[in-house]
C-alpha cells in the first residue's frame, strides 16, 4: 500500500513538472528618438516575453536626436550617434556609454565629422562605423579597450565620387568582406575593405541601382549569400546573388507597396527573421509592415501580405532575440506597436502599443 502511494506522488509530481509552462524572459528595450520634441534622449523599457507588453519606462541618457543605437556583442558598451549639423564645426556626432546591466554610463563624445549621422554599427573587433547622411561620408573609429571612441577616425568622402548626384551615405555596416554602405543620394551600395587597418575601395567597389531608387538600409541572408536592399524612393527591394568571384549580381527587385495605394511613400527598414524565412520591411506613407517569404535555395522573395503599423511613419523596427514579436517605432504618431510574430507562416498579429515621444530606433538587450 504504501509502495502504491509513493508510486502515485511520484507520477503526480512529474506530471506538475511536466505542466509547467515555460518561463519566458524579460528583456530592455533601449529606444532612441528625435528630441525636437517631449523627448530627451535614449529610453529603455522592460519587455514581457511572455506577455508582449512594455513596461517600466526611464530616461537612460539625455542626448540630442540619438536616432539610432548599437550594442556591443559582448553587452559592455552602448553607441548612438547624434543627429545634428552643430555637434561641432563640422557635422554631427556619436556617443559612447558604458552598459552596465541597463544603466548606461557616458564615457566620450566624438565628432563624427559629417552633418546628421544616422546609423552606426560595430566590426566586433575594434572598429565602429557612422554613415553621415547630409555629410556624404563615412567615419570609422577605433574603439579603445574599454569600448570609448578613439580619436582621429578614418573618413571616406563620398562627394567627390560623383559630380552630378548628392552622396547621403544612409547605413555603413561590417560584415565578411569588410564595410558595405549604402549611399541613397548616389543611387550605390559601396563596398570597402580592411586593409593593414584602413578601409579601401573593394574589388567590387560600386553595386549600381535604377536611378532614384534611394538605396537606404540592407541585410545579408544565407550567410553572405543574398544581399537584401530595401529602396527608399521608389519603394522597393533589390535582391542581389553572390558569385563565384564575391561580387554581387541582382536578381530580382520586388515592390514593397499594394498596386492600389496611390500616396507618397517612403521606405524605411528591412529585417531577416532569425530563421532567415522572411523578410520584413516598412513602408513609411503606407504605413505597413510588407512581408515576404525567402526561398531556401535560391533567396528570392514572394510576398506573404502586408500589416497596418497602427500609426504614422514606421521608421525602426525591430524583432525580439528569440523572433517571437515584432516591435516598430512609429515616429509621427509617438508610439510603439507590438506585433505577435507566426513563425510559421510570417504574419503578424497586433497586440498593444505605448505611447512614446518621436520613437525611431528599436534594439533589444538580451
Amino acid at each position: 500500500m504504501k509502495k502504491n502511494m509513493l508510486v502515485g506522488i511520484a507520477a503526480v509530481l512529474a506530471m506538475a513538472c511536466a505542466e509547467k509552462p515555460e518561463e519566458k524572459p524579460m528583456y530592455t528595450l533601449f529606444v532612441g528618438t528625435y528630441t525636437d520634441g517631449d523627448s530627451e534622449g535614449i529610453y529603455t523599457y522592460t519587455f514581457d516575453a511572455d506577455t508582449g507588453e512594455l513596461s517600466n519606462q526611464r530616461l537612460a541618457a539625455k542626448l540630442t536626436n540619438p536616432s539610432y543605437l548599437a550594442i556591443s556583442g559582448d553587452k559592455k558598451n552602448l553607441y548612438a550617434v547624434q543627429e545634428t549639423a552643430d555637434f561641432d564645426s563640422l557635422g554631427g556626432g556619436v556617443t559612447a556609454f558604458g552598459l552596465n546591466k541597463d544603466v548606461l554610463e557616458l564615457q566620450n563624445s566624438m565628432g563624427t565629422q559629417g552633418a546628421h549621422p544616422c546609423h552606426v554599427s560595430l566590426s566586433g573587433d575594434g572598429h565602429l562605423a557612422v554613415a553621415n547622411y547630409t555629410g556624404g561620408n563615412v567615419s570609422i573609429f577605433s574603439l579603445n579597450d574599454d569600448g570609448s571612441l578613439a580619436e582621429n577616425p578614418q573618413v571616406i568622402d563620398h562627394k567627390a565620387l560623383d559630380s552630378v548626384k548628392t552622396s547621403h551615405a544612409h547605413m555603413a555596416q561590417f560584415n565578411r568582406d569588410g564595410l558595405t554602405v549604402t549611399d541613397l543620394g548616389l543611387d550605390a551600395v559601396k563596398r570597402y575593405k580592411n586593409h593593414n587597418g584602413r578601409f579601401v575601395p573593394g574589388e567590387q567597389n560600386t553595386i549600381p541601382f535604377e536611378d532614384g531608387a534611394g538605396p537606404r538600409h540592407f541585410t545579408f541572408g544565407g550567410n553572405g549569400k543574398t544581399l537584401y536592399v530595401i529602396n527608399e524612393l521608389n519603394s522597393t527591394i533589390s535582391v542581389f546573388e553572390r558569385v563565384g568571384n564575391g561580387n554581387y549580381q541582382e536578381v530580382q527587385v520586388v515592390p514593397t507597396l499594394d498596386k492600389d495605394y496611390q500616396g507618397k511613400n517612403a521606405c524605411a527598414d528591412l529585417h531577416l527573421s532569425p530563421d532567415g524565412r522572411f523578410l520584413y520591411g516598412s513602408n513609411r506613407g503606407e504605413n505597413t509592415i510588407v512581408i515576404f517569404a525567402v526561398d531556401g535555395d535560391s533567396g528570392e522573395l514572394e510576398l506573404v501580405g502586408r500589416e497596418s503599423v497602427h500609426g504614422d511613419w514606421p521608421r525602426n523596427f525591430s524583432m525580439d532575440p528569440k523572433g517571437e514579436f515584432l516591435l516598430v517605432a512609429n515616429k509621427k504618431t509617438s508610439n510603439i506597436v507590438v506585433f505577435k510574430r507566426d513563425a510559421e507562416n510570417g504574419t503578424l498579429s497586433f497586440l498593444n502599443q505605448t505611447e512614446h515621444p518621436s520613437p525611431v530606433c528599436l534594439v533589444f538587450l538580451d
